[in-house]
This record gives C-alpha cells, structure tokens and sequence, in this order.
C-alpha cells in the first residue's frame, strides 16, 4: 500500500473513533464555480438526523452562491431524532398520508418509512406525522461522491414483501448556479409500492426573516383547498405573498390546486427582496398536491408527485434548482 491510501486508511480510521466519540456529524462537500454545498451524511448512529419523517439523504446544511446563502438552521431545538431536526431541499414519502405498510400494521408490527427505515408500529393509533417512531432497521446506506456530485443508495427489506433500492443524485453543473436531484425507486420486492413524495424546501436565504420582502410564484392560478388564516399571508392569482413579517411563534400554512396534469406546472420561484436572492424550482413529473407553510425563519413551497412502482420495475424523477440574484428593494 503506498503512502497516500495508508494515510486515507488512517484518515478514515481516525474519523470513524471521532464520530464514536460525539464529535460532528458526518458531512461532506461538493462545488463548482458558481456553488459550493455542504451535506450531512446518513447514519444511524452518528447523523445529524436520525428522525423518522424525512429521507435521511440530501440533507444540505449550507448552499452558498457568490452572493448568497440558501439553506440553514431555522428550528430552535435540536434533537437528532426531532422529526423536523433538518436542513436543505428536504424530501418525504407518504403512503396514505402514513408510511408503507402502515395500514397492513398491527400493534407492534412494522412498517417502511422509504429513506429512514423499518419502523415500528407501537399501538392501534392513526399515523403521527411528527412522531419519530422506533427504528426496527435502518436499511444499507451507500454514499460516493465527486468533486460536484454527491450520490446516496438506501437498499431496504422488511421480510413482508416490500423491498427497493432507493437512489438519490445531487449534481452542480458545470460553471453555472444550477443544481439537479436525479431520484430513481426500484421495487426489489413482491408488494407493489404506491407513495406520494415532495419535497419541503428549507428556505433560509441570507438569514432574512419572512415578511413583505417574501413571495412564491407559480404557473398557475392557485385556487384555495385551505386558505392562509390570520391576514399575514395572502395568495393572489398565481403569487403567495405576505402583508407582514412573521414574528417568533408564528406561522401560516395553506393548500393549493390549480395545476394541470403536466410538469409544466412543476415551476415554483422563490425569492427574497431584501436578501436579494432567488431559486426557481423544476420537476419532471406532474403535482399532485401543493402545501405551502412558513415561520419567521423559513418559506416552504412543498409540491408532491404521485409514484406506482410494480414488482421489478423502477420508477425515476429529478429536479432543477437554479439560483439567481434579484435587485434589492
């Protein structure tokens, strides 16, 4: 063994004994010209989220262009197992607005929460978004990365019948502030898998609060299912904007429809006025629900899709982020 893989051995070694220890999380980082993104890894026993609501993978603590920052800790409490102790374009699946299997679950039998683990069902109670549920198994993680690509691989089996090979792919492309999340779900079991997915959109840009400066537009006209309460929030034709600025405590949510039944539709731009910034947000594949919510500290558009995934087959979806500066008024 030369001396650069001896010293990458004990580099390894030496990481693995410091995570033992308590020290930081797992992470890594990639960039190119216009980006540079930090990640928290998968692990269960030393990442910086080991909650039971979202996929473990993707997580991006820090995304930083020339001018801005995207992503960031917006929670005041942090507990690793806290369902919502995360950062980033952060994704969740739902079958039935529960978990796979979950309606096939008795008290005490298990059930999938795609991109954490094999969860146990503890009692006859309807699902709980925001409980973190005992972790039966964590599944195999698989993480490899370049200089601009990151990759992660859950590989899941619940010995029921439901099993898949779940791959997800950030890449920056080249010399430009765009980003692309590549998804790919192959059913590796005999159980058909149905799930809804979508992804919560972290939002912190530049630490700016949310308020006026705030808005959210889509291609569409967005037509109340549940509407912003409260007078803080208001959605206008195809904007969401707001008539005031949040204060600690507060929050709005609201429900959407409009869209048709194409991806057309799935083109979302997020900006911040006083912080400059902006992202506008593309998918592949049709919306099949729109939640929006928000506090002080963060906006969220979260736009769902809808998957079938027979036995055999794979199911893949992406999408594109590209940043953008705006003038300050």
């Amino acid at each position: 063994m030369n001396a650069s893989k001896i010293n990458k051995a004990l580099m390894t070694i030496l990481a693995t004994v410091g995570l033992a220890n308590g020290q930081e999380p797992p992470s890594a980082v990639i960039s190119n010209s216009a980006i540079t993104a930090k990640f928290y890894l998968p692990d269960a026993k030393t990442g910086y989220y080991r909650g039971t609501r979202f996929d473990w993978s993707g997580q991006i603590y820090s995304l930083r262009t020339a001018n801005h920052e995207y992503f960031g800790k917006w929670f005041d409490k942090y507990d690793p197992k806290l369902h919502d102790a995360i950062m980033g374009p952060v994704e969740e699946f739902r079958t039935k607005e529960a978990g796979l299997g979950f309606d096939e679950a008795k008290a005490g039998d298990t059930f999938i929460r795609i991109g954490a683990g094999v969860v146990r069902r503890p009692d006859d109670k309807p699902y709980q978004t925001f409980k973190t549920y005992e972790i039966v198994d964590p599944g195999k993680w698989t993480v490899k990365h370049g200089k601009n690509w990151i990759s992660f691989t859950h590989q899941l089996r619940d010995g029921k019948g439901y099993a898949y090979r779940y791959t997800k792919t950030i890449q920056l492309l080249s010399d430009s502030p765009k980003m692309v999340i590549e998804h790919s779900l192959k059913n590796t079991g005999k159980k058909r898998i149905e799930t809804s997915q979508y992804n919560h959109n972290f939002f912190v840009m530049d630490g700016q609060p949310t308020g006026p400066a705030s808005n959210v537009t889509f291609p569409f006209e967005l037509k109340a299912v549940r509407s912003f309460q409260g007078g803080i929030a208001e959605a206008q034709g195809k904007q969401i904007s707001y008539n005031a600025e949040l204060k600690p405590g507060q929050s709005v949510i609201a429900e959407f429809t409009g869209y048709g039944n194409t991806s057309a539709d799935y083109d979302i731009r997020v900006e911040n006025r006083q912080a400059g910034a902006g992202v506008r947000i593309r998918g592949d594949q049709p919306l099949s629900k729109l939640v929006y919510w928000s506090i002080r500290t963060v906006f969220c558009p979260e736009p769902y899709i809808e998957m079938k995934v027979a036995p055999g087959r794979e199911f893949k979806w992406k999408y594109d982020y590209e940043f953008y500066d705006i003038s300050k008024h």
